[in-house]
């Protein structure tokens, strides 16, 4: 999937894949994408949360090799 903007959050743990995120997305307009690359396991059930919580919307999640990746649109 090509997003608007992708943030590599590799060997990065808990909370800063998120932080990171959210600091990008604050920088985007509505209706952009996000592309969060990370390494950290927990980052899945975080970008859920996040999601709820923050009204973006969690588009696409995926495991590629070692990579959990996260797509987020940015309400």
């Amino acid at each position: 999937m090509i997003a608007d903007k992708e943030l590599d959050a590799r060997g990065l743990n808990c909370p800063l894949p998120i932080l990171k995120a959210k600091k990008a997305l604050a920088d985007m307009t509505s209706g952009q994408t996000l592309k969060v690359i990370a390494t950290d396991a927990g980052s899945v059930r975080d970008f859920q949360a996040f999601a709820k919580q923050t009204g973006n919307e969690l588009v696409a999640q995926d495991t590629v090799g070692t990579d959990f990746v996260s797509v987020l649109k940015r309400r």
